[in-house]
């Protein structure tokens, strides 16, 4: 799964030249497509300004139609998580190139948003006042690197880090809803409603990673807040963070499963919520198709295998 998983001399042993540098051409069927749509001036690459290319030239949408649905598509075109919002008037600034779309009308399926219904190429019925924008959650290398544990869902519940090949918790000192907002925001989970301290939802038994954390709000990842050396603390397990969001962006179905005991939340063994009560899935029958529909519900990219035999 990993390019340092393989069998390699030790790293930076070699007796070559950059003239012997290695690279790679990949098919990626997607690549043309997903290169022709960006959002410009938001805070991060996953929100901002819609742009599409056409006739070589970089130009906006129209909002008049905009809606989730058709954020949902472009969200999942650019690799971005989940759909937080479809702004319109020139929520992110007023573009200046040519207004290539007018009336998007997805359905919310489509892989790539020139899959979706809308107006001829190039009919301006509109003003840059009406530039179409999307907001997505951050789907990162950090994503795997965080949860939230022994909650009813996996949007609330223990704040978990993963570092050092290893889960940890992390101290309440100075916990508040700043750093509860970046963790939801990491997660694709909605607004923070509450930052929890005093292990409200059970002691963790791993190390305490992180202390003193001090978010700002504004950050994407928990890890790029201000926060005490890791592994360096006073504490202990009954001072474990919490975080419950508001999980807005997730289905009820969604809320009903979460992968445990893996090595992130996109891996690990298949339970779902029934009665009130957490439970496991039988084996028998269970192949990559099912797994497949896991992945989609859970917002984990592709299926890569459906392990059984527990």
């Amino acid at each position: 799964d990993a390019l340092h998983q393989c069998r390699a001399r030790p790293w930076g042993l070699n007796n070559c030249n950059h003239r012997e540098d290695a690279g790679v051409v990949c098919s990626d069927s997607q690549l043309e497509i997903t290169a022709k749509v960006r959002l410009v001036d938001g805070p991060h690459r996953c929100a901002g300004r819609l742009e599409v290319f056409q006739n070589n030239r970089w130009g906006t949408v129209c909002g008049n139609g905009w809606d989730m649905n058709d954020a949902i598509v472009v969200c999942r075109q650019l690799g971005c998580g989940i759909a937080l919002s479809a702004p319109v008037q020139a929520h992110f600034g007023q573009g200046s190139d040519p207004i290539w779309m007018n009336r998007v009308s997805c359905i919310g399926t489509e892989s790539s948003i020139s899959e979706c219904l809308s107006s001829s190429w190039g009919i301006q019925l509109c003003t840059h006042m009406d530039d179409a924008g999307v907001e997505c959650s951050v789907l990162s290398e950090d994503t795997s690197t965080l949860r939230l544990v022994n909650g009813p869902h996996r949007c609330s519940g223990r704040v978990e880090v993963f570092h050092n090949q290893q889960w940890g918790t992390v101290c309440d000192d100075g916990w508040d809803m700043y750093d509860a907002m970046v963790v939801c925001r990491q997660l694709g989970c909605g607004e923070a409603l509450s930052a929890t301290t005093q292990a409200s939802f059970g002691r963790g038994v791993d190390p305490i990673w992180l202390d003193r954390v001090a978010c700002t709000g504004r950050e994407n990842a928990l890890t790029q807040c201000r926060a005490r050396p890791w592994g360096v603390n006073g504490c202990t397990h009954q001072e474990d963070a919490g975080v419950v969001c508001s999980d807005k962006n997730i289905t009820s179905e969604a809320a009903q499963i979460r992968l445990v005991n893996g090595p992130s939340r996109c891996a690990g063994r298949v339970e779902v919520l029934h009665g009130g009560q957490w439970g496991t899935v039988c084996d028998d029958g269970w192949n990559i198709q099912a797994a497949t529909v896991v992945c989609r519900q859970l917002n984990c990219g592709g299926a890569e295998s459906a392990p059984s035999g527990a």
